[in-house]
């Protein structure tokens, strides 16, 4: 079936960010060697890598199955163990991705932002409300089976698994909302594994993961929690890092060297990761570092709130209890969820996310960090982008009314105070550009940057005393996630996705280094990367220059969004 207009413009968005260019890794070229690959034994199963890098000598091992199909009576409970099946060896060759939500909005903001950022006017396009058949089209690949995650081990740490300590590990979280994307989006190994094998002759081992999202992830709320878990994406997401800590010797990797790292619905679970059980989790936290970029999602500690999303999925799944849901066939599940982000989520907004359930998430992540709440034995290095709000700035909003009214939709149960703070205190109508802003829409974007993003990124550094790390990436357009290309890049020059290549090198540099020794460098930052500190010291990557400034983040702004007070 031919991918919808709406279908188009999700994938635009979160994977392409408008000029961005969308990567694919089955374009990689890799030689496939057949029986000349190695098998790995796991344990329940045995698996062989799907292919050898020749010219970056690493081997893909695609598709490893890390935990029970989350299907029928599995659904909303923790994740389980795999069955043992030793009878095949599985090469995962065939793709997987967890059922994705569309994002209605998305062809909206692709016209939108090149006009804001280029002065033009935008003029937007009539089109109609997207029909049931364009909302509910997922990709071939798509199934709630979808618990699996690849690893990229280069072979000369390959072959040395159980002869040496190991090398470093990045685990990586994809983005998208709580709702789209997958672990391949994106994800090109080969830039990462060249700049940590020129800082070290350990190199590292990348590994990425799929994770329950959309309804399948995070639905919440009491009714669920009697007889199944909130956020149960996260507990997807610990225990890929727990299987990490158990299997990651046998392709060269050392456990006790593990970085975690994710960009925005990626980075959000990093945080909560970090904060997971109020500081008091059942086993070790499995991960020794953490690299937090444009850490995402919407604060929910409303019981009401999630009561009332689980209420409105049941209405559209055409259900009245969590066991009649549990009793659905998978289609009418994956369409169901597809029909509720579709009609229900507002302009920027995916409906799902990571809510505040008691247990996994017993208050924010900011609420946490500032009572000391957490895993302090962490080594953090967070980074933000320039201009993160403005992806999910509806343009239809031109004036404090609107505004007003957005804020609303947004925080229904918003105290007044609050409301009052955020409109007349924190972003008021003042556009001299005294507060960092000179129209409407620079007023929400900042807005939704600091409440969203940024300010998440300033919790963790007085939280750990400031003995931390920060960048900016600031190249331009500096919209949320511009810096993936970045962090994934490969070396193959500049472009429409990369327009400074010394800033990419730079940035992996960066990332490698810190995984590798908990120290951030580059060749080129001869006065090394500071230390957070009591300054708020950071290091800002730009077009024209990479230099030591003060952190934005670090505001009266945010220290009032660390408190939580939206519910």
């Amino acid at each position: 079936m031919p991918m919808s207009s709406v279908m188009r413009a999700t994938y635009s968005l979160l994977t392409a960010l408008c000029t961005l260019l969308r990567f694919s890794r089955a374009q990689e070229e890799e030689a496939r060697l057949g029986g000349g690959l190695p098998i790995v034994d796991l344990g329940y199963e045995l698996h062989q890598a799907i292919a050898y890098n020749q010219p970056d000598g690493y081997y893909n091992f695609s598709n490893i199955r890390y935990a029970a199909p989350p299907v029928g009576n599995l659904r909303w409970r923790a994740p389980q163990a795999p069955k043992v099946d030793r009878k095949t060896v599985q090469k995962g060759e065939k793709a997987v991705t967890c059922p994705n939500g569309p994002v209605w909005w998305a062809a909206t903001a692709n016209e939108f932002l090149p006009a804001y950022l280029s002065g033009a006017p935008y003029n937007p396009t009539p089109r109609p409300p997207p029909t049931d058949e364009e909302l509910t089209q997922q990709l071939p690949s798509a199934t709630e089976d979808c618990l699996f995650l690849d690893v990229f081990a280069p072979k000369k740490v390959f072959d040395k698994a159980g002869r040496a300590p190991g090398a470093p590990v990045i685990v990586w979280l994809h983005g998208g909302g709580f709702a789209a994307a997958s672990k391949t989006e994106g994800v090109w190994p080969s830039g990462l594994l060249k700049r940590a094998a020129e800082n070290s002759d350990d190199s590292l081992i990348l590994v990425s993961i799929n994770y329950r999202i959309g309804v399948f992830g995070f639905l919440g709320g009491p009714t669920l929690q009697k007889d199944g878990i909130g956020n149960a994406g996260l507990y997807d997401q610990r225990f890929a890092l727990e299987w990490v800590q158990a299997n990651i010797k046998k392709f060269g990797g050392n456990p006790d060297r593990v970085t975690v790292m994710g960009n925005s619905a990626g980075g959000g679970s990093i945080l909560h990761q970090i904060t997971a059980y109020g500081g008091k989790p059942p086993r070790k936290t499995p991960f020794q570092k953490a690299i937090i970029q444009s850490p995402g999602f919407l604060p929910q500690p409303s019981p009401q709130l999630q009561q009332e999303v689980f209420d409105q999925f049941l209405s559209v799944a055409n259900v009245k209890s969590l066991k009649e849901a549990r009793a659905l066939d998978s289609q009418a599940l994956i369409r169901a969820n597809s029909l509720q982000i579709g009609r229900f989520a507002l302009y920027g907004l995916f409906i799902y996310g990571p809510t505040v359930d008691g247990v996994f998430a017993p208050a924010l992540p900011g609420q946490l960090l500032a009572s000391g709440r957490f895993d302090k034995s962490v080594q953090v290095m967070t980074g933000h982008n320039s201009l993160e709000g403005l992806i999910f700035t509806d343009p239809a909003i031109q004036d404090s009314n609107a505004f007003a009214a957005y804020l609303r939709r947004t925080f229904p149960k918003l105290p007044q105070a609050s409301f009052d703070k955020i409109t007349n205190e924190l972003y008021p109508p003042i556009f001299d550009g005294s507060r960092g802003y000179t129209d409407q829409t620079g007023r929400v974007s900042l807005f939704i940057a600091e409440m969203t993003f940024v300010c998440n990124t300033y919790f963790v550094h007085p939280a750990l005393h400031n003995d931390t790390h920060a960048y900016r990436f600031s190249v331009f357009p500096g919209v949320h996630a511009a810096d993936l290309s970045y962090t994934f890049y490969r070396d193959e020059g500049e472009s429409a996705a990369v327009t400074n290549a010394t800033v990419a090198r730079a940035l992996q540099s960066f990332e490698t280094s810190f995984a590798q020794t908990g120290t951030p460098r580059w060749s080129g930052l001869p006065q090394g990367f500071p230390k957070y500190g009591p300054d708020a010291q950071i290091i800002d990557l730009t077009q024209d220059r990479i230099y030591q400034t003060r952190d934005d983040a670090a505001n009266e702004r945010c220290v009032w969004w660390q408190k939580g007070l939206v519910a």
